[in-house]
């Protein structure tokens, strides 16, 4: 039990704050036992409990998309997601995505076509354009760049970003936008 001082009255009052809960995840294909607070986001999950660092903390407010995560194959912002809301789904990080085959084709795209200038936005970019991919809206170039606008790229590499989407989804590259 801890006690909390009321800011308001300067009193002291007796309140419970919830202990840690024992939670699984499943994360890149392995089972994950943690003691977390209730209110850890998946994203201080992944990168302060696990060490999967590849996901990155940017705005903290689901405004940037640096930290976009696969969770059952669609992309969220996991900084606005609470771990222990993801118990029983498979989620997928990008140091997930490469296989003993290799890297994921997208990841191959984005060395090919210099997507990724300074990465710290890669991450959330790759697993961002693979959740579109597999929702299956994106037909042209401009739905591309619609549904990717939620994932900022403070070095401007959207072009390269696009071009490497477009090679992957094999989108006609004489489309006009």
């Amino acid at each position: 039990m801890q006690t909390i001082l009321s800011s308001e009255t300067g009193a002291r009052s007796q309140n419970v704050l919830p202990e840690k809960r024992s939670i699984t995840l499943t994360i890149n294909g392995l089972v994950h036992k943690l003691e977390l607070a209730p209110w850890t986001t998946l994203l201080d999950a992944l990168r302060e409990y696990l060490q999967l660092t590849g996901t990155k903390k940017g705005c903290d407010h689901g405004q940037c998309g640096a930290c976009t995560v696969l969770v059952d194959g669609k992309r969220i912002n996991s900084c606005l997601t609470l771990a222990v809301m993801k118990e029983g789904s498979e989620i997928t990080t990008i140091e997930g995505l490469a296989n003993e085959n290799g890297l994921h084709p997208l990841q191959t795209a984005f060395i090919e076509h210099d997507a990724y200038q300074c990465g710290y936005c890669t991450p959330g970019q790759i697993c961002s354009a693979i959740g579109m991919i597999n929702e299956g809206h994106a037909k042209t170039l401009q739905d591309i760049r619609e549904l990717m606008s939620g994932n900022i790229c403070r070095c401007g590499a959207y072009s390269n970003i696009v071009d490497a989407l477009q090679e992957v989804m094999k989108i006609d590259s004489n489309e006009t936008v």
